[in-house]
């Protein structure tokens, strides 16, 4: 395993500015950081595909140039750290709801693989309350999401809603 290089999960449906936020942010910590794309192949669901969010995130990502890749996986999050060699994984939190989750979330990834380490990065202020469902529900009812996505991103999730 490779302590300078880190997975950073998600649904990233849509990936928003906060995702890059806490991306930039790894980046300060680690060497190369793989954004991965979780998602359940029994229970289709998600407004964008897993392959658009690949395709979105590298896109979006390609600012950081050989540092960030992108890929999406499914089942245990531990499994796929091990079969990409990364010693470390990268959560997000924004406020106290996060951590209980993540903390649920960190202890049984502890108990699968003790020698994976999960660091938490706090999300910047004007993050703070940006999330993916916060922000499509926000987009399918006609307000205003600029400014919470990724420019090249905000016609593409308003066209997914029904608005483009």
């Amino acid at each position: 395993m490779n302590p300078r290089f880190a997975v950073y999960p998600g649904s990233f449906d849509p990936v928003t500015n906060g995702h890059l936020d806490i991306l930039r942010r790894g980046l300060v910590v680690f060497d190369e950081v793989r954004v991965a794309v979780a998602y359940n192949q029994e229970k289709p669901s998600g407004l964008f595909t897993p392959a658009e969010r690949v395709a979105l995130l590298e896109e979006v990502t390609a600012q950081f140039g050989g540092r960030v890749s992108i890929d999406s996986f499914h089942g245990l999050l531990i499994d796929y750290c091990r079969r990409s060699g990364a010693g470390s994984i990268i959560r997000g939190l924004r406020a106290v709801a996060d951590f209980e989750y993540e903390f649920q979330m960190t202890m049984m990834n502890r108990h699968l693989a003790p020698d994976i380490e999960t660091v938490f990065l706090m999300a910047d202020e004007q993050h703070f309350y940006t999330s993916s469902r916060l922000v499509k529900e926000v987009a399918a009812l006609g307000g205003n999401v600029h400014g919470l996505v990724p420019s090249p991103l905000e016609q593409r999730l308003l066209a997914k809603v029904g608005r483009g």
